[in-house]
């Protein structure tokens, strides 16, 4: 039964890595399943989701380290204004960590500038719970409707 748990869990931290998957789609399945409470799907995805942010953040934190080797892909400069670009943007843009395709980008981007675990945390969970929130909400109004 602890199956489809594992699997949204799954499916959820990969989502929020460099490897793509679909967790919404394992999510909608999971609800129109009815086997789990949406509740309990929902916490499911959003903390997979989140720890799968927090490596990308790890990530950044030790590519940072590495910027001034000459094997590492984004020279000195280019680090330096992006490092003012999200200041001048901040943790702010965290908020769109839950969109495909600049959402990894953004989590890892976050570590390479040092951005506070605690602060991290904070926004990337309310975006990631937000998004799988409002995508469970919409499956249980379609399902009703029809």
């Amino acid at each position: 039964m602890m199956g489809g748990l594992w699997l949204l869990f799954g499916a959820a931290f990969l989502a929020a890595s460099l490897i793509p998957a679909q967790s919404e789609a394992v999510l909608v399945g999971l609800i129109l399943g009815q086997t789990y409470p949406v509740w309990l799907l929902v916490l499911v995805a959003g903390i997979g989701n989140v720890l799968g942010s927090c490596v990308n953040w790890g990530l950044g934190c030790v590519a940072a380290t590495q910027a001034d080797k000459r094997w590492f892909p984004i020279s000195r400069a280019n680090l330096t204004r992006a490092q003012e670009r999200y200041q001048r943007w901040g943790w702010i843009s965290l908020l769109a960590s839950w969109v495909p395709i600049i959402g990894d980008p953004i989590t890892l981007a976050a570590g390479v500038l040092r951005e506070p675990l605690w602060r991290f945390v904070l926004v990337v969970g309310i975006a990631k719970f937000g998004r799988y929130i409002v995508l469970a909400t919409t499956v249980l109004g379609a399902v009703r409707f029809f």
